[in-house]
């Protein structure tokens, strides 16, 4: 190895472990799990969906859990889930779209990486969530409504512990992913 190929790679290695974890909250239906899993890929880091884990740890699905334990059994996983994985180091997570109503998933995203927040209109959210039927919250015979209701409570949360918010609307995911790398390289979070 070359001796500027040396300090090229240790300063990577600086960097990537001066780089903070991100992580990515929004509603369901912002992109949170496919601009992540990408994100991760581009920056060489471990992705994690929380509701992911949550459904291989319990060996059901999410609309399940629901059903048996009601949500709030499901919150009572997430938040273990969210508190140990937050803890991790060079990851990327996306949470699920309530994670920010309790207050120590908050404090825990807030203070262990940086929160973005992927926001998109309610429109967008429906069509993205129209034929999802892994979606507890949404089965219901107004959606949109139901959303509206939702993102009333959860967009102050969302805003409240988001260091960056990027708009999702119709945009590619590579776009949304390239804005957000450029945020990290360029701002060096």
């Amino acid at each position: 190895m070359a001796l500027s190929e040396d300090c090229y790679f240790y300063n990577q290695i600086l960097y990537k472990h001066r780089m903070p974890n991100l992580f990515l909250i929004g509603p369901m239906g912002a992109g949170k799990t496919t601009i992540g899993r990408q994100l991760a890929r581009q920056l060489g880091r471990k992705f994690y969906d929380s509701d992911k884990v949550i459904e291989e740890r319990t060996g059901v699905s999410i609309p399940l859990i629901f059903e048996l334990e009601q949500e709030a059994g499901f919150r009572k996983r997430e938040k273990a889930v969210i508190d140990e994985l937050s803890q991790y180091n060079d990851i990327v997570l996306a949470t699920g779209g309530g994670a920010v109503l309790d207050a120590d998933n908050r404090n825990h995203l807030a203070s262990r990486g940086h929160v973005i927040y992927l926001h998109a209109p309610i429109e967008y959210l429906l069509q993205r969530t129209a034929r999802d039927t892994n979606r507890p919250l949404l089965q219901t015979e107004d959606p949109q409504r139901k959303l509206q209701e939702l993102m009333a409570i959860r967009d102050p949360l969302y805003r409240e512990i988001a260091h960056s918010i990027i708009e999702t609307n119709s945009c590619p995911v590579k776009q949304v992913v390239a804005t957000i790398l450029i945020m990290v390289t360029e701002q060096r979070l």
